[in-house]
């Protein structure tokens, strides 16, 4: 016990130095990730609130998402050098405390990002439940998911994050010699959901034939930012932490996979659109647009008889355009030929 109380000690003390030998460029590299992060999931969110519905979202990808999210965020709280970086913050000056747990702060944001994805799926969710119609009356397509479903998927995520907390909370109070253990467990599982993540949304993106509520420009930012992300992780972490930053090298090649998907998907529909546009009608002008009346007028029948210039003929038009109104008017409503305005 003695001599792994004095090797945690020394690893403390190696991690605190290299705390205090982290510059500036890596603190606001971990900023840029952290907005990234945050700026990439809003995107998303705003696709589905502005459409009105999670149409296109796979439920199962949901799932996989949030429960590599609980086992990301359970892995870097339970990481030893996390929990060294956090024991340093009484050691080290608050930047270089603030830049060390900025690797926890980045998953943090994404576990609450792909949350809150996971709420706007079910309040968005298309419901077929109208009390008027009954079940056997509604025509479901067999491909699309059920409500059924997406309240399944809410409760295994839930339960899959409280199962996270409670073995975590256990083995830090009762067993922390296997912490390190766990925390790899975690990984793992992290890195093997994630791996396996953007399967059922590819597959259900293939189906659809369009991205549906997916965020293009979401994709565009996390799949490089992915790499980026991968990248930060691994220069504080170092080999040792492969299981933290390994699984966002995966999911950045299973995104871009899907985001080539969704852009030739929706490149197509978009040319499509701008052919299938009508022309827009020039405007009309006085002077220059000529008149096209459907049959000829007492005027129009006759032009040259009532003008000689522009200006006679566009009177002479406008004369019989007046005279057709009137004659449109039944004699007796109020306002006719024939209304004395007396009743």
């Amino acid at each position: 016990m003695q001599i792994a109380a004095i090797m945690d000690s020394v690893f403390v003390a190696d991690r605190c130095d290299s705390l205090r030998e982290g510059g500036f460029t890596n603190f606001f590299v971990s900023i840029l990730i952290v907005i990234g992060i945050m700026l990439s999931y809003v995107t998303q969110h705003y696709r589905i609130i502005s459409r009105g519905s999670s149409e296109g979202i796979s439920p199962y990808f949901v799932l996989l998402g949030v429960t590599s999210a609980n086992s990301q965020f359970g892995n870097i709280l339970t990481l030893p050098q996390s929990r060294a970086d956090v024991a340093c913050c009484k050691e080290v000056s608050p930047f270089e405390c603030t830049a060390g747990l900025l690797g926890i702060v980045q998953i943090g944001m994404q576990w609450v990002c792909f949350a809150v994805i996971l709420v706007l799926f079910l309040v968005f969710f298309r419901r077929d439940d109208d009390a008027d119609l009954l079940d056997d009356e509604v025509e479901r397509d067999p491909s699309q998911p059920t409500w059924r479903t997406a309240i399944g998927v809410a409760a295994m995520c839930l339960i899959h994050g409280l199962f996270v907390v409670i073995i975590s909370a256990a083995f830090a109070l009762g067993a922390p010699q296997h912490l390190g253990k766990w925390a790899n467990f975690l990984g793992i599982m992290a890195a093997v959901l994630a791996a396996i993540q953007y399967i059922p949304q590819i597959w259900t993106t293939y189906l659809l034939k369009h991205a549906g509520s997916l965020s293009i420009l979401m994709m565009c930012i996390q799949t490089p930012g992915g790499l980026l992300f991968a990248g930060s992780l691994a220069a504080r972490l170092g080999w040792a932490g492969w299981s933290s930053w390994g699984v966002y090298v995966m999911t950045a090649i299973m995104q871009g996979i899907l985001l080539a998907m969704a852009i030739s998907y929706e490149w197509p529909s978009q040319e499509e659109c701008n052919q299938s546009t009508p022309p827009q009608r020039p405007p009309y002008n006085r002077r220059t647009t000529p008149r096209v009346l459907p049959s000829p007028g007492p005027y129009s029948a006759h032009l040259q008889a009532y003008g000689e210039t522009q200006e006679e003929i566009e009177r002479a038009l406008d004369r019989e355009s007046v005279q057709g109104v009137g004659e449109n008017q039944p004699l007796l409503a109020p306002g006719g030929l024939g209304s004395s305005g007396i009743r």
